[in-house]
């Protein structure tokens, strides 16, 4: 934007101090988007005031000078090869499904999708341990994307009912004598039925002794809040196998996702055929494409670089004294201070891999790891924290960038515009049938795609984020160097099998619960 702020000599009078009084006063009323603190997606005003600098300019200069040879592309897109374990969600010693249920079992499911994607496979989980009926759980509308989605909006929920169908009994809704069990019903007072006390992992004793009895009594028990609200260990087996039975077979997305999907995945893969979609803004068929080791193939980026996660990093991502101080005013309205990092300086985050790569980082590591011009990138993300500007680095290195918008037609994107869960769903799903997928920063969207790709055995590459910082610091370091560091660095973090361990999630590492030998 063209407003600027100038402060000359003649502030210092008594007039020109309660001029400049009266304007601090009145811009939050002219001005509000400037000040507002609910501005979760978008960035605020006053961060674009001034475009964000490239920070690795001697980098980034070498990067849009590289040249990639056929050998190099070559072993980028080769698919992982077989490793020693492959999937195996179906259990063999799973108890038959008692003739007679305890009761239902309620669960109330706040965050985003794939939070909520976990919340569902726990909740089938404690409704087998508890020998219950399920209600198809009650996703709660988030506050910061205001989604209202129902489960039946994004989950394919006849498909879900029927994979499970001999491991637990579940229904779309309560029979009429329980309609009374709402989401109103219980925001209104203490009710006997709702269990607010599930402790975060709990056991599976927890659930045998403290709600057990409450469906036993009234036929009926409500979990909220749910979400992280069972173990990953000491589980019988064959419960471990049925969480992940929801996870990878039972949680299908619903037609219309699915089609959208696999209209754009085949996009990607066949550029030349775009006439399919009407009204869209593809980029340019570069001339040397179709000659080339990645002809037909495409990489998910997912780009994790919201106001929210820029804010709460403390990091400096190069907009200036401007961001940095809409930044820290974010965070005080948000956090009110109890935010860790902002004791550190950007220097000592960074070593310490604790701040998220902006679009021009992803893109020098994409760059080093051997990706050229000629590669077709899809952008999986909400709206960017800069917007265009912070995006354009990014572009420069990959012209054949996509995304939703650039790829479907506004009629395709009608179904799920302004609904987050479901072009969320969209992203995970073509995240899912890309040929390599990389995140920018660990989340829950991260998390489950990880876990869920390398239960498929699909390349994945997981960046190292104390190397690449420790890297970005060194002001003077040349490309090949760089380049070399980012290779060796990244060897063994491309979908590689990873045992989980202790405490560790089920849903980012599958083995071996969910595996087993090939």
């Amino acid at each position: 934007m063209g407003l600027k702020l100038h402060y000359h000599n003649h502030y210092h009078s008594p007039r020109g101090g309660a001029l400049g009084a009266l304007l601090l006063l009145l811009l939050p009323i002219f001005l509000p988007s400037l000040f507002s603190p609910l501005g979760h997606a978008s960035p605020s005003m006053l961060s674009e005031w001034n475009v964000p600098k490239s920070r690795h300019q001697r980098l980034l200069k070498s990067a849009l000078q590289r040249q990639t040879s056929e050998g190099e592309l070559s072993d980028l897109w080769t698919p992982l090869a077989n490793q020693s374990l492959k999937p195996c969600a179906e259990s063999s010693i799973a108890p038959p499904l008692p003739e007679k249920s305890e009761g239902f079992i309620q669960v109330f499911l706040d965050g985003g999708l794939n939070q909520q994607r976990m919340g569902i496979c726990d909740a089938v989980a404690v409704a087998k341990i508890l020998n219950a009926t399920l209600v198809i759980p009650y996703l709660e509308v988030n506050p910061v994307w205001r989604d209202s989605s129902s489960f039946m909006d994004i989950f394919d929920v006849d498909h879900f009912i029927n994979v499970l169908k001999d491991d637990i009994s579940i229904v779309k809704e309560l029979p009429s004598d329980f309609s009374w069990s709402t989401r109103e019903y219980y925001a209104t007072a203490i009710r006997a039925t709702r269990v607010k006390t599930a402790p975060v992992h709990a056991s599976a004793n927890w659930y045998l002794e403290n709600v057990l009895p409450v469906v036993q009594s009234y036929g009926i028990a409500a979990i909220a809040p749910f979400s992280h609200r069972l173990t990953f260990d000491n589980l019988p087996m064959d419960i471990q196998r049925l969480r992940c039975k929801v996870n990878f077979q039972a949680l299908v997305f619903v037609p219309h996702i699915r089609a959208l999907g696999d209209a754009l995945i085949s996009r990607l893969r066949n550029p030349s055929g775009k006439s399919g979609a009407v009204g869209t803004n593809y980029l340019q068929e570069m001339p040397d494409v179709k000659n080339k080791q990645g002809a037909g193939k495409f990489v998910v980026l997912h780009l994790r670089f919201d106001k929210d996660m820029a804010a709460h990093s403390a990091c400096d991502f190069g907009g200036g004294k401007a961001e940095k101080l809409a930044l820290a005013k974010y965070r005080q309205v948000i956090w009110q201070g109890r935010v860790l990092n902002s004791q550190f300086t950007d220097e000592e985050l960074r070593s310490q891999g604790r701040c998220p790569l902006t679009p021009e980082e992803i893109g020098l590591l994409l760059a080093a790891l051997g990706f050229d011009n000629s590669t077709r990138l899809y952008l999986a993300s909400h709206k960017v924290y800069g917007g265009e500007a912070r995006i354009s680095t990014l572009r420069r290195l990959f012209p054949l960038m996509e995304d939703k918008k650039s790829l479907a037609s506004s009629e395709e994107r009608a179904q799920i515009k302004g609904k987050a869960s479901l072009l969320a769903a969209v992203d995970y799903y073509v995240s899912m049938h890309s040929d390599i997928f990389i995140s920018a920063s660990p989340g829950n969207m991260h998390n489950a795609l990880v876990g869920h790709r390398t239960y498929e055995n699909l390349k994945t590459i997981r960046p190292s984020m104390s190397l690449l910082g420790q890297l970005f610091l060194n002001k003077s370091i040349s490309w090949s160097d760089f380049q070399q560091s980012v290779v060796e660095g990244h060897q063994n973090r491309q979908g590689q099998i990873r045992l989980r361990k202790p405490k560790q999630s089920i849903y980012t590492y599958p083995a071996p619960d969910c595996m087993c030998q090939a």
